[in-house]
């Protein structure tokens, strides 16, 4: 079966667009985005569908940036349909974040996604992620460790968003386009192997198909629609199982062991809390003690047990209790309910709760709750502003300020952790190996 009618099969299977719907492309210019504005093409009268495309221009690599920005507008002004554009620094973006520059890029591009689909009356956005990217997903999430959910691979669709593409292989895209000499943009950066997802596909799916199983992406797959059975037939309610918003024991202890994890786990995403086997391990463990308990979940965030109920709450720190520290680099000391380190690195980036520091071994700094007056010029500002302004512009609860490590060096600010690293600390691009300093919640049971 020819690719395209492959996507119209699948299209049709799982009910993903209707007629007369308005389908908006999240389109970046490569392979994958143009092969699924072909597809819908193919489909566009069928269907008789509305398209748009919507770009976004990342600013991370100069003029190959700017250039997929006007093969898009080319695109789209050939085919006489719109396209939007905005453009987005993603490393400024990331900096004020103090998340890494593709957790960055993905909350840019569906903040941009759900803005022009209501602008425009979009009733869908497809997206092109394809069978590669599903099984990427597998494995990734798999080292990370996640629930059986987790493992079911990118959802073909959720909310406004549908994925044509999840059942096409990326050698069948470009075998498609390259025949048919359609053509297409590259981004080099995912020939580049410093992103855990492009190397998974640049090195260990290539290393174990070459070694161990030629067909090793299909084995795979076939275990992620697998696992997604299962998950239907281990379908749980939640609101079965929550009083006042609160967790009721009694209707848990019921369940079986694994249906306890599942009702924890639906539970928590209430309150888009990153789940991880070693929480709900934590969590289970205190189910068996009696009086009440409490475990820190992270960002702030504790899980109380009290009796027979169980609920989320933001977690009471009295600031006061906690004293300063000295950290001497290399090293890792405990501040509060934080686990500090500094380390040399040969990744020049900074992810999440991370910050690159033009520091040197032997350099020791002082860990403290803010003082009132605080100030710290920002990575990327030319002038300094006040550490209560930051708190406020990012809209840090009160309770969380006063206990946030402040990372300090012979009286100036080095890093606020988690929220802003100096403009005067930061390591150069050129430096290939940095002190790097990163910061972590402690999980405890009391």
């Amino acid at each position: 079966m020819e690719v395209i009618e492959r996507v119209r099969e699948f299209v049709l299977r799982n009910d993903l667009v209707g007629c007369g719907e308005k389908i908006l492309v999240g389109f970046s210019g490569g392979p994958d985005s143009v092969f699924l504005f072909e597809a819908l093409l193919a489909i566009k009268e069928e269907f008789k569908l509305e398209i748009a495309l919507a770009h976004i221009n990342h600013l991370l690599r100069g003029d190959e940036s700017d250039g997929d920005e006007e093969f898009c507008k080319q695109l789209a002004e050939k085919n006489g349909i719109k396209c939007y554009v905005k453009k987005a620094d993603i490393k400024k973006y990331s900096r004020e974040q103090g998340i890494g520059d593709e957790e960055a890029g993905r909350s840019i591009r569906y903040d941009f996604f759900y803005k022009i689909s209501k602008e425009w009356g979009a009733d869908k956005v497809a997206l092109a992620h394809n069978k590669d990217d599903q099984i990427e997903t597998f494995l990734f999430r798999m080292m990370r460790g996640t629930s059986l959910e987790g493992l079911e691979g990118i959802p073909v669709r959720r909310d406004i968003f549908i994925r044509p593409l999840s059942e096409v292989y990326k050698k069948d895209i470009l075998g498609y386009l390259d025949s048919n000499k359609i053509e297409y943009r590259i981004d080099s950066s995912n020939l580049e192997n410093i992103y855990t997802r492009n190397s998974i596909r640049l090195d260990l799916i290539p290393f174990i198909e070459g070694k161990y199983n030629v067909n090793f992406k299909e084995k795979v797959f076939s275990l992620i629609e697998e696992i997604k059975e299962a998950n239907k037939l281990l379908k749980i309610n939640i609101s079965d199982y929550i009083e006042d918003e609160k967790l009721n024991l009694k209707k848990l202890e019921k369940l079986h062991e694994y249906q306890k994890r599942k009702v924890i786990n639906e539970f928590l995403k209430k309150y888009k809390i990153e789940i991880t086997r070693e929480k709900l391990e934590n969590i289970l463990d205190i189910l068996e003690k009696g009086g009440s308990k409490r475990l820190s979940l992270g960002k702030n965030i504790v899980l109380k047990k009290e009796y027979d109920k169980i609920s989320v709450n933001l977690k009471e720190t009295d600031s006061n209790d906690i004293e300063d520290v000295f950290l001497k680099i290399p090293g890792e000391v405990k501040y509060g309910k934080y686990r500090i380190k500094a380390f040399r690195d040969i990744n020049n980036s900074s992810g999440k709760n991370e910050f690159c520091t033009n520091l040197q071994d032997g350099v020791e700094l002082l860990i403290r709750k803010r003082k009132s007056g605080d100030r710290i010029q920002p990575v990327g500002m030319n002038s300094s502003k006040k550490i209560k302004d930051i708190f406020i512009n990012d809209k840090i609860p009160k309770e969380a300020r006063e206990v946030i490590p402040i990372l300090v060096l012979k009286d100036e600010i080095v890093w606020i952790a988690s929220v802003r690293g100096s403009e005067k600390f930061k390591s150069a691009k050129s430096e290939k190996t940095v002190v790097k300093l990163s910061v972590e919640e402690d999980n405890f049971s009391e």
